[in-house]
């Protein structure tokens, strides 16, 4: 379980293909506080770390994640954001987010406002009953709140911090996001689906 508040920004230092998967090599000052077998948040997909390497985590991609998500595409050299799990005994800033990737959504426009920043991202048909004005919503991992909602696409606003300390900075129009909606909403949404049947 994790929170959408991004600790820290890594680089991909190896993507290596392993039959469907990948096993991904992450440089992240992270890696001094993680462990073998520990929980790590990589653009909102949770990945279990299989190695610890000096200042560098190795985990591996499974071929379903590789399919559902936009790991499928992950380049070497690419940053990606990185949250270590939440822990229990502490605040809970963001929301609850899993590290289960609904949707990979495509943005649609980025624009400046103040010192903030808007952007549209579409999002797959089969998510749109977990969208709610002012619910929130996980856009590569960062916690973001939905402020406009349309048929197909979501308008979220970034503050200045999230800005400059994740990857959503570096994103452009075109460029695809892994999407997770909200838990609660999810469990909604499933409950009015099993009354009605």
């Amino acid at each position: 379980m994790f929170t959408g508040i991004i600790e820290a920004v890594g680089t991909l230092a190896e993507v290596k293909g392993t039959g469907g998967g990948y096993r991904v090599r992450i440089h992240t000052p992270l890696a001094a506080q993680v462990k073998l077998g520990d929980s790590l948040a990589v653009n909102g997909v949770c990945l279990t770390v299989i190695l610890v390497d000096g200042e560098q985590v190795l985990a591996d991609v499974g071929p379903e994640t590789a399919r559902v998500t936009t790991f499928g595409a992950l380049q070497r050299g690419q940053s990606v954001n990185l949250e270590r799990p939440l822990r229990f005994d502490g605040r809970v800033d963001g929301h609850f987010v899993q590290g289960h990737v609904d949707g990979v959504g495509s943005v649609e426009d980025v624009r400046p406002e103040a010192e903030s920043h808007w952007m549209t991202i579409a999002f797959p048909p089969a998510l749109a009953a977990y969208f709610i004005r002012k619910g929130s919503v996980a856009v590569d991992g960062v916690s973001l709140t939905v402020a406009g909602l349309g048929e197909r696409q979501v308008d979220v606003q970034v503050v200045p911090y999230s800005w400059a300390n994740t990857t959503l900075k570096l994103l452009r129009a075109g460029d695809k996001v892994n999407l997770e909606c909200d838990l609660i909403g999810k469990y909604v949404v499933r409950g009015m689906e099993l009354r009605k049947s």
